[in-house]
Parts: structure tokens; sequence; C-alpha cells
């Protein structure tokens, strides 16, 4: 226990050093904008250090002892170009290596150049082979020439000197302990600290660590190994990442899949599976508008589906008249109205599903109990027995947003004909101005899903008859009864210690009256 202490101590301390670094380096700059710049830094670093090593490793176990890569002249190292691209996916010249680089930034007065250049060339080198698509446009966000950095090139390049240096500082070599990726571990916490910090400017899209967890547990109760993950609407990846967090290093056997539709936010998903480590072979993400431009069918059906999809967005809805033959929504005979996408998502997650999968998506409250066409939707789900569980989480969980969101697990191969509730709405603990689920909770929450059971207050097993009684409404609150936590009155006794008050009260006016006689008398 004391070693494990020990071990979250250090990394507190790392991540406390990272924050203050990051939030250093960003000065006069919206901490949301500026987070790319740090990322895309982070990460130039991490694939120095990464192909350095590949490459010195190698080489001192031929028996050159002394060898290192970064030491190497570019006209060398050119010769093992082909080799490295096709084991690694991507190439850099020794004298384009983070080391190199930052060693001459104070001298170089075309340091935005050279940045931009030496970006260019990592992408270029991955062109025409296996890892392309994992690398072209990766460092689009890293704009060298931006007025955010700098209102002159003088200025910029100082700013960009500070980022590779502030970069450099962080202690990210030597904390290799078994259960943290120190680059991967602090790319999760900075993303957090810039959603947590970042207010409505975009830190509600980023979904915290606690919650990733719980739904990813919730997808993977029985099981030691899945074939691959998906998350249709994947942000930056963190939530995809935790397949492999959760169940161990290479549990995920065919990868993992994701496809989102802001391009910063793409570029910061596959920047974020390079950092945990995870080979350009084994993920595959896409930019594109899921619901209408699916990029995946091929790597469809999927073991285990996790997502915090977009709450209440617009979609094409029945204005596309193809969407109604699309294989995804035909089978519930409607559409998710045009306002409200959240339930294509699910319907969309579902038709991806693996026969023997499960699918956990965080879900708007709304869509539990609206009418119309949602109603239908809902209808068509519970008929055919896809909702396995409707969990209610406590307020207050994501950024940005104060809403108690819901969590809907879809499975196809269920067992019974019944539809589990728990209202997890009190199970978090307070942390500044969020709700958290702790440990505990998770718990929680994970034993009672396991075991499909009843318990007072908490959870509650609905038959499909109870469900069309309710006219399938899947709020919570209709399934479980809330528990009443205000005191219980006993009237009798109230009574008797009210009438022992005013005898009580006869009693000393009778002696004041006493008291006031004597002393008049």
């Amino acid at each position: 226990m004391g070693l494990d202490n020990k071990k979250e101590q250090e990394r507190a301390e790392l991540h406390r050093a990272i924050w203050a670094i990051a939030d250093e380096l960003r000065g006069s700059v919206d901490g949301w904008d500026f987070k790319n710049y740090v990322l895309v830094t982070m990460f130039y670093r991490y694939i120095s250090e990464n192909i350095t090593n590949y490459i010195n490793e190698g080489e001192i176990a031929a028996g050159d002892i002394g060898f290192d890569y970064a030491q190497m002249a570019d006209e060398e190292a050119e010769e093992a170009r082909d080799g490295l691209v096709e084991e690694k996916g991507f190439f850099i010249l020794p004298s384009e290596l983070f080391c190199n680089v930052r060693a001459n930034a104070k001298n170089d007065e075309n340091l935005n150049e050279t940045l931009e250049k030496v970006f260019r060339h990592i992408e270029d080198s991955a062109k025409g082979s296996e890892s392309e698509d994992d690398f072209a446009g990766l460092f689009d966000d890293f704009d060298v020439n931006s007025n955010k950095l700098g209102s002159t090139v003088a200025k910029r390049n100082e700013k960009l000197c500070k980022l590779l240096d502030g970069v450099a500082d962080m202690n990210l070599g030597d904390v290799r302990g078994h259960d943290i990726d120190a680059f991967g571990d602090a790319y999760e916490y900075l993303m957090t600290m810039y959603a947590s910090n970042a207010g409505k400017s975009g830190g509600e899209f980023f979904t915290p660590a606690d919650v990733s967890e719980l739904l990813t547990r919730l997808g993977t109760v029985g099981k030691t190994e899945i074939n691959k993950v998906y998350d249709p609407a994947c942000g930056s990846g963190s939530l995809l990442l935790k397949a492999e967090k959760v169940l161990g290093k290479d549990k995920v056997r065919n990868g993992f899949y994701g496809q989102e539709i802001n391009i910063t936010t793409y570029n910061l998903c596959r920047i974020n599976m390079f950092l945990h480590d995870i080979g350009f072979d084994k993920f595959d993400i896409a930019c594109e508008d899921t619901l209408t431009s699916p990029q995946h069918w091929d790597d469809e059906p999927f073991e285990l589906i996790v997502s915090n999809p977009p709450y209440s967005i617009k979609w094409a809805g029945d204005d596309n008249p193809l969407l109604i033959n699309d294989p995804r929504f035909s089978p519930a005979g409607v559409l998710a109205p045009k306002s409200k996408a959240d339930l294509a998502f699910i319907m969309h997650s579902l038709s991806w599903l693996a026969s023997n999968g499960t699918a956990a998506i965080v879900c708007f409250p709304g869509i539990m109990y609206r009418g119309g066409a949602e109603k239908k939707i809902r209808k068509y789900l519970i008929d055919n027995n896809y909702v396995d569980c409707v969990i209610q989480l406590p307020s207050n969980l994501f950024f940005g947003t104060s809403i108690a969101t819901c969590i809907m697990v879809l499975k196809k191969n269920k067992t019974d004909n019944k539809t589990l509730f728990i209202d997890a709405t009190n199970e978090c603990i307070k942390v500044t101005n969020n709700n958290r689920l702790s440990e505990a909770n998770a718990d929680r929450i994970v034993d009672v899903f396991s075991k499909r059971e009843d318990v007072g207050y908490f959870s509650h097993l609905a038959t499909y008859e109870e469900i069309e009684e309710n006219d399938f409404n899947l709020s919570v609150s209709t399934y479980v009864e809330p528990e009443d936590t205000r005191e219980k009155i006993d009237i009798v006794k109230l009574n008797a210690e009210i009438k022992e008050i005013v005898a009580r009260e006869q009693v000393l006016r009778k002696e004041i009256d006493k008291i006031i006689a004597e002393i008049e008398g």
C-alpha cells in the first residue's frame, strides 16, 4: 500500500509540475486554444525519443555500446529510412530530432520555419506507407506563424523556444511505473486540466476519466479481452484508450476505432494514440460526420462500443431521403428528430455492435421520456430486447455543463427480457465545484449492474410489461423510488412531549408568580 501511495504522490507532483509549465507557457493565450501547441510539442518530443530509443536499443544489442542516433550524420541515417518507416510508421532525421532542434533553438532566428519543415518531413516520411493516414495533417494545428504566439516573428520564435524548453523540462523520462505510461498519462492530465479551465469553450467535449472508466467497466463485465473497441464520437480518444487500461495491455486484439467530426480534436486523438504507445497499425481514426458518412463499414461489428456523443445536436434526419433506408436507422421505422440526433447515435452504435458485444453510451436525459419519434425508437429498442440497463448519473460530472446525464447499456444477446434501472444520483464525491465518481462509487454501480438485482432505492429490474405500462418511458425515476430522507415524525410522542412542556410551563409560571408576590409584598 505504501508503495502505491508513494507512486500516486510522485504522479501528483509530476502532474502539478507539468501543469505549472503548461500554464506559464500560454501567457495571455486562452488555454483551450493553446493546448494544441503544448500537446503537439509533447508529441514531437515523444516520437523523437521513441525512434531514438528504438534505434539505439537495436545497435547496442548488436554490440555497438556507445551508439547514439541523435549524434549520427543525416546522410548515414538516411540508409535506415525505409526499414524504419515500415516498422515504426515514420522517420526523423537526427538533425530534426526534438533534442537537437531544441539545443539550437535559441540561436535559430528562423525557428518557426525550422519547426514547420521538421513537421512536414515527419508527415511526408509516412506518405505511401501503411501509416500514411495516421500521420497526414497531424501537425496542422501547430501554426508557427499564428498571432496567438506573438505579433512579430521574433516574439513568436521566443514563444516557440520557451515551448521546446518547457516540454523538455517535463519530467517524463523516469516515471516508468508498471501502470504509468508517462507521456500518455501526462496528456490525459493536461486535457483534463484544459477542459476544467475551459468553461464553455470546449471542455464539455472531454469525458472525465472517472466516467470513461465506468463506461468501459460496464462494457467489459465478464470479459478478459475483446476484439476491438469503437467510439462513434471519439473526441480526443481518451475514452477509447480506457479499454486497455481496464482490461490490460494487448487485451484489445484488433485495435481502436473512432470517428470525430472536429479536425483539431481528430488530430489530438491520433496524437493521443501514439502517446499511449498504440502502434500505427492498431488504430483507425477517421474525420467525418458519423451519422451521414460513417467510415468504418468494413470494420464492424465491434465487441465494445463506448461513447459520449454530443447532446441534442441537429442532423439531416428526414431531410435526407436516403437515411430512412440506411441499414443503421431503418429497423426502427423512424429517424431521430432533426433537432435531436441523440437516438441516431444509439441506433448507429447498436447496428455496429457485435452479437456478443456491449455498448455503453452517455445520454441526455430527455431522450428517455420525450414522445414522438424518440418514443417510437425506444419502443423498437425495448420490443427487440436491446436495452440491458439505464443508469442515472449524478449531476455536475462533466466540464462545462451541470446536467445529470444517464448511461444506456445495449446488448444483442441478453439472457432475460428485462431492463435494469439504476439510480446512481448519489454515487459521487464532491471535488471543488464538480462531482466525481470514486472507485467505491463505480464498484457499487458495476456490482449491481453485473448481478442484475433489485436493491431498495437504488435499482430495479423491470419486466417488459412494466415498461409497456409506463408507455416506454425509460427514465430511472419511473422505476426506482427515491429514499425519503426526511426525518420521520412520531405524532404520539410529539404530542406527549408538548403536553410535558405545557405542564412544565405551568409549574414555572406558578413559581415566578410566587417570587413576584414576595418581592411586591
